[in-house]
Formats: C-alpha cells, sequence, structure tokens
C-alpha cells in the first residue's frame, strides 16, 4: 500500500472509527483500524472501518492511491497519532509487517497486524427509513440521560426504538427514572411496525456524530438478524441489538395529576444546585409547591441545611415532594426549553416533567419520568 491522504480528513476518520472501538479487546485485532485503499476499485477513496463484533463503523476519506491495499493497525495508536501530525498531506506506506506514516518532518513506524485474522465487517441491514439528523441527535440526547449503566442489567443499558408508521418513539429508563420522546420520521414503503432495543451508549454516540451536521440519516434495519445501522455525511456504522426485554412502562405514565405547577427551568436548575450542596451524597433535595411558590430545601442540623424560595405558577393542593437532586437537574437540561411544566399526583408517586412554551402550554414530543425519594418519617 501506498498512499497520500489530507491530515484532517484522516484524523476526523479514525478519531470516529477509534472511539467505537473496546478499550480492552479480547484480541488484539479487534481493537484494530482496517485502512482499506482502493481494493473495492474505487481509486479515489481510503475506507477506514472498525468492529468488534457488537459495533462497525465505517467512513470514507477521498485519497491519492499509489499502491491499493489492507492496513490493519492499532486504533488508539492510529487516532493519537494521526490527531498530532501538523497540518500537512499524509504518506502511508507499508512495508512488510510495517507501516510507515509521514507528515512534514514527522515519521512513524508502526507495527501491523495480520488483515487476515480481522474479522469481516457486517453487511448493511434493509433500508427502514429517514429521519432529519439534528430532531434524531437531539432527541437522543434527551432520552439518553435515563438509560441504566449497570451492564449487569442488560435490559436498562438499552434504548428501546419503536417504529409505528411514521411515528418514532425512543424510549430509556433505569428504573429510578424514565424518559421518552415522540417524533415524525418518513419510513420505508411497506415498513412493518416494530420494537427493537438499541445499547444506549452507542446509539448516543452515533446520534452526536452522524446529526452533528444536520444531514439526513438513514436508518436500516434487520430485528431477525440482531442489527441496526445508521449512515449520513459518509459514515456508516451498526450495532447488535440487545437480546433482552424492556420492562413495560406505558403502565408507569400517570393518566393524570392532581398538582401543576410552571417554572423557569433555568432558575430552578439553579436554585437545586444551590441547596444540594448540603445534601448529603446528592440523597434528597426537598420541594414544598403552594400559593404559586416553591421553597426548596436539602440538609439538616447535621451536616448543615439550605433553602430558598422561588416563584412558581401553581395549581391544586399543597404538595412536599423530594428528589434526588441529580437526577431532577438532568431532567430538567433534557427539557431543550426555558420553561418547564412538573405535575403530580402524591409524594410517593412518579412525577413528570415536560417542556411548556412562554405561556405555560406543554410542548408535545417529551417527557421525563422522575421517582420521589421517601420523606423520612
Amino acid at each position: 500500500m501506498k498512499i497520500r491522504v489530507e491530515r484532517d480528513g484522516l484524523a476526523d476518520a479514525v478519531a470516529w472509527v477509534a472511539r467505537s472501538l473496546p478499550s480492552r479487546p479480547p484480541v488484539p485485532v479487534l481493537g484494530g483500524v482496517l485502512l482499506d485503499a482502493g481494493s473495492d476499485g474505487d481509486t479515489d477513496a481510503l475506507t477506514v472501518s472498525g468492529f468488534d463484533y457488537e459495533v462497525s463503523a465505517t467512513v470514507g476519506v477521498p485519497a491519492t492511491i499509489a499502491d491499493g491495499g489492507r492496513l490493519l493497525v492499532s486504533g488508539r495508536l492510529l487516532a493519537d497519532i494521526t490527531k498530532a501530525l501538523p497540518a500537512q498531506p499524509v504518506e502511508i506506506s507499508v512495508d512488510g509487517s510495517r507501516a510507515t506514516i509521514t507528515c512534514g518532518s514527522a515519521r512513524f513506524s508502526l507495527p501491523t497486524m495480520p488483515v487476515e485474522d480481522y474479522p469481516q465487517l457486517p453487511s448493511q441491514p434493509a433500508f427502514a427509513g429517514e429521519l432529519a439528523g439534528d430532531a434524531f441527535g437531539q432527541a437522543v440526547t434527551q432520552v439518553v440521560v435515563a438509560a441504566g449503566k449497570d451492564d449487569t442489567l442488560p435490559m436498562l443499558t438499552g434504548m428501546r426504538l419503536e417504529i409505528s408508521g411514521s411515528a418514532l418513539t425512543l424510549v430509556a429508563t433505569d428504573r429510578f427514572r424514565l424518559a421518552m420522546r415522540e417524533f415524525t420520521w418518513q419510513p420505508a414503503e411497506g415498513l412493518a411496525d416494530a420494537a427493537v432495543l438499541v445499547p444506549a451508549r452507542t446509539l448516543a454516540e452515533a446520534a452526536k456524530t452522524l446529526g452533528a451536521s444536520g444531514a439526513t440519516i438513514r436508518l436500516a434495519l434487520a430485528s431477525g438478524e440482531g442489527l441496526l445501522g445508521l449512515s449520513g455525511s459518509g459514515r456508516y456504522t451498526t450495532t447488535r441489538l440487545l437480546d433482552a426485554e424492556f420492562p413495560p412502562y406505558r403502565q408507569l405514565l400517570p393518566a393524570s395529576h392532581t398538582s401543576r405547577a410552571v417554572i423557569e427551568v433555568s432558575a430552578l436548575t439553579e436554585s437545586i444546585k444551590r441547596v444540594s450542596l448540603v445534601a448529603e451524597r446528592g440523597t434528597q433535595v426537598r420541594l414544598e409547591f403552594g400559593d404559586n411558590t416553591l421553597r426548596l430545601s436539602a440538609g439538616g442540623d447535621d451536616e448543615g441545611s439550605a433553602e430558598e424560595e422561588l416563584q412558581v405558577e401553581y395549581e391544586g393542593e399543597p404538595v412536599t415532594i423530594a428528589f434526588n437532586p441529580g437526577y431532577l437537574v438532568d431532567g430538567l437540561g433534557a427539557l431543550h426549553s426555558d420553561r418547564a411544566e412538573l405535575t403530580f399526583t402524591t409524594p410517593n408517586r412518579p412525577a413528570l416533567i415536560k417542556p411548556a412554551d412562554s405561556e405555560g402550554n406543554v410542548v408535545p414530543g417529551y417527557l421525563y419520568l422522575l421517582m420521589p425519594v421517601r420523606l423520612p418519617g
């Protein structure tokens, strides 16, 4: 192999692919990045790929190819090197078991790994539909905050993706809170309704990158094979679906409420952060609603205490309810709105947080359900 490629394009491609690689691969080749120069007949593009049997990532980079071929090197190391190179064209060549990377006066020599030991990249699943990249990226960001991080409970580390005609729903929960976002998309003709569970961290990383350009994202799905694909802006990624049963979440959503508050998101967020400074290990912040006021308090005599009062628009009987402050701040931050609606039934039942407009009306499409912390006594 002997190629010449622009430094920025190469560095961006390698960095994106390397992010999907395992930090501790079970075998060395699964921590590698595969550089394919023209072996598919394209003499003007370098394909950069990574695959660890769970997640694959592929991106094409314009290149001048003198001699085609395939090269497998450590992904993390190659990402570090290409990021540090000067802003000049990069030349890559292979001689035996060594790869040479030259850029300006910088020169690196790296050991290669056997390409023949690298697994075959998964084929693209069937096209399922298209969605706006910026909308999808925002939706995934809003929902992933509620995804679990405990790998011993795989059903909670995933994000449920439900397809029902032109409606697409994303849901995640870690048992303590739940986030749900509904939006429209353009399904492929004849696409059947489906519901799959996608690793939340993988989906969040893909949506963040593919949605950043605002371009259209193509979604591909082969639920029978347990595979989901996303592509856009010249990048393509696949992930294995989780073979786990997602909790029956809809029965958790309150059908009605007895109390309702509308409040400025920034004011409430800053107040929670201040008051929770005295909450031992972030245990709880108490919220007392009544007569168009909200009194926040935390702590006690032993560890210090704090309280603060805010003006709110409030309807219903007075209620005192407590939440984990970190979970509450996460939900408020995911609204992407200046105002929020909070609705309650009793201090021991889940509360709902939704975005609201300047008139206090709910903006449909997103909700954040939060389980309260039991008050002492």
